[in-house]
């Protein structure tokens, strides 16, 4: 298939109207039974992440009448959680759930379909993805792969992670050993972190037996889940490199031009049902696991400005860097600085005023 032609099933038009693409033979069928697979790069344990999977495959079922029918699998059981990219473009599964950023070595550009540091807040996120042209940009990067993108929700601006021994400054970093993906673990590693990349579910064996020194995950909710503070005592914030991540459904592209225009609809607004639980989930129960968390002996520390100062200069330098060296990657980060830049100003006027007097 010539990439132009993918195209054309991949844009607003395609994506929004849910009806884009495919056989017109498929269209007219109403009752089709249609049985996929989706595999989760997310264990059943974090219920806001793969909750939100679950939520894709009823909403679907429902809207169908039962006709369409998904059947969601987590991280580990189909596939390995950070292969999932590559099981829907084998058409292994037809639907995968995961972070876009896990397969930067692939394509680096695929960083923005789920946060950059210092990037976007969620709702900035969401705003730039689904109406400032971010999913169109996207899907033209996953057209390469067979592959279309929806957001899958939101987890919210996340902490900076666990440490087994206090971070003082920038230069405490170099030589520690800690779990981070993506283009924050790029960020990391110019700093001195030796960046390790370990799916959600084999974390806490690596923190126990010292074999990283420092991990991220989420935030309060699945972080206490996973046990991360019955180890490192040390939670850090702000999450820099995760400031709104948007995780992603990815769809086999033949397989989505297969389903009949109503099932196509469903996919859609299931798919934006799923995204809102996930955000809701997250912004409910982080307040409460919080407070659990520091209950039970952790002390919550702020990163050093001079640190973030650094990671900033780092990551801002790191992506003018890979746009002058490739015009896809361009294309996407223009889009993106333009989006930050008009966002950041309009947050700092009312959103930003209101939570300096209000959240103190």
């Amino acid at each position: 298939m010539k990439r132009r032609d993918f195209l054309k099933g991949a844009t607003v038009g395609g994506l929004a109207g849910c009806g884009g693409g495919g056989a017109g033979a498929a269209n007219a069928v109403t009752n089709k039974k249609v049985r996929w697979r989706l595999a989760s790069s997310f264990t059943r344990q974090l219920d806001a992440m793969f909750g939100s999977a679950e939520q894709l495959c009823g909403r679907v079922r429902d809207l169908t009448d039962g006709n369409f029918e998904i059947r969601p699998y987590p991280g580990g059981e189909l596939v390995p959680a950070l292969e999932v990219l590559d099981a829907v473009q084998s058409g292994t599964v037809q639907v995968g759930q995961t972070a876009s950023y896990y397969y930067t070595g692939k394509n680096p550009a695929l960083a923005f379909d789920t946060c950059v540091p210092f990037g976007l807040s969620p709702r900035q996120q969401t705003a730039w993805l689904l109406d400032g042209g971010g999913l169109d940009l996207v899907n033209e990067l996953y057209a390469d792969f067979g592959i279309v993108s929806m957001p899958a929700g939101n987890t919210g601006t996340q902490m900076g992670g666990w440490f087994r021994r206090e971070i003082g400054s920038k230069g405490d970093l170099r030589g520690l050993k800690m779990r981070i993906p993506g283009f924050g673990g790029d960020v990391m590693s110019e700093l001195g972190v030796a960046v390790q990349q370990i799916a959600g579910g084999d974390i806490f064996v690596a923190l126990e037996t010292g074999a990283i020194d420092a991990t991220e995950w989420v935030g309060p909710y699945d972080d206490e889940k996973l046990g991360f503070h019955k180890i490192a005592k040390n939670y850090y914030y702000p999450g820099w490199w995760e400031p709104g991540p948007s995780l992603s459904f990815l769809i086999n592209r033949r397989a989505y031009d297969e389903l009949p225009s109503t099932y196509r609809a469903a996919l859609h607004a299931a798919a934006a049902t799923a995204a809102n639980f996930m955000q809701t989930r997250y912004d409910a129960k982080n307040p409460a696991a919080l407070q659990r968390i520091l209950a039970a002996g952790v002390t919550m520390r702020p990163f050093d400005d001079d640190l973030m100062s650094a990671a900033q200069d780092v990551s801002l330098q790191l992506m003018e860097d890979r746009a002058a060296a490739d015009a896809a990657y361009r294309k996407l980060h223009e889009s993106w600085k333009k989006a930050r830049k008009e966002l950041f100003q309009w947050f700092s006027v009312a959103e930003l005023s209101y939570a300096q007097f209000a959240f103190r």
